[in-house]
């Protein structure tokens, strides 16, 4: 199976083009993020991010997921809205030490090449919707996105760019990139 990553700044567009690459009958995994804060604010934590265990909530929704994944051929194809790395990324961006818990299963992830090495960037759309999860200035989206560039070039994987676009255009190039 190939497993592919969608990334890039919050409220770039990442879990649009997810839903259409699934309306186009590929299998897509939510971010883990959002729903690890919508579950700790629905408990009445209004910012869970500031919790020490936030990180590794993160990390043990993204790994059960994926591992979860029903048997597939080798040629089906998976998009993870995000991955441990953008967890490790956003662990710097609030200021979190990497945990025991994140460095194995970024080591794992590696070793075991669990995603493909392409990673999709999807690039800014110039502005930030507030949600009740996503509470990030444009400006520090910036910032956050150069974090994730950062790690996942330390780590060894290809940055492929997405630029601004509808979601269905953008997902057609994604497609495109995929097939051989």
């Amino acid at each position: 199976m190939r497993r592919f990553i969608l990334t890039g700044a919050p409220g770039s567009g990442k879990t649009s083009i997810a839903r259409v690459l699934q309306a186009q009958g590929y299998r897509a995994v939510a971010e883990a993020a959002t729903d690890v804060i919508a579950a700790e604010q629905a408990r009445g934590v209004d910012e869970p991010w500031r919790d020490a265990l936030f990180i590794d909530k993160i990390i043990r929704m993204q790994r059960a997921r994926q591992l979860a994944e029903p048997p597939a051929p080798a040629s089906a194809v998976t998009f993870y809205d995000r991955s441990p790395v953008c967890t490790l990324a956003l662990a710097r961006f609030v200021g979190h030490p990497t945990s025991a818990a994140l460095s194995a299963e970024l080591t794992r992830i590696v070793e075991q090449g669990i995603y493909e090495r392409q990673v999709f960037f999807i690039r800014p759309l110039g502005f930030v919707e507030p949600t009740q999860a996503r509470r990030i200035s444009y400006e520090d989206s910036l910032k956050f996105e150069q974090l994730h560039e950062e790690e996942y070039a330390r780590l060894g994987f290809d940055i492929v760019d997405i630029p601004p676009a509808p979601p269905a255009t953008r997902a057609a190039a994604i497609e495109a990139h995929i097939k051989p």
